[in-house]
């Protein structure tokens, strides 16, 4: 008969808050400088003309006036091409 000696249980210890990521403006809103535009971990959209990224990847207005997004190519080291969503203002 097989046993494990000793095995401590812990199932439900995993309560953490979320993240609150995600895009926080939509294309077509008003937004002033410096304004969050979308929360991400990593670069899964890019800053475009009239934004700036922060340390945290975050996205943020870097002028005022109306948010927009749109498809782009983004070439990686390797040499492909890969399809980003760009955020931009104007």
């Amino acid at each position: 008969m097989s046993h494990v000696k000793a095995g401590g249980t812990s199932k439900n210890i995993h309560n953490n808050a979320g993240q609150r990521l995600g895009v926080k403006r939509f294309g077509g809103q008003k937004v002033s400088a410096g304004e969050v535009l979308v929360r991400q971990t990593g670069a899964t959209k890019l800053a475009g003309p009239g934004t700036y990224m922060s340390r945290d990847f975050t996205i943020h207005a870097g002028i005022e006036g109306v948010v927009g997004f749109s498809k782009v190519k983004k070439s990686r080291f390797t040499g492909k091409t890969v399809p980003r969503t760009q955020v931009t203002v104007e």
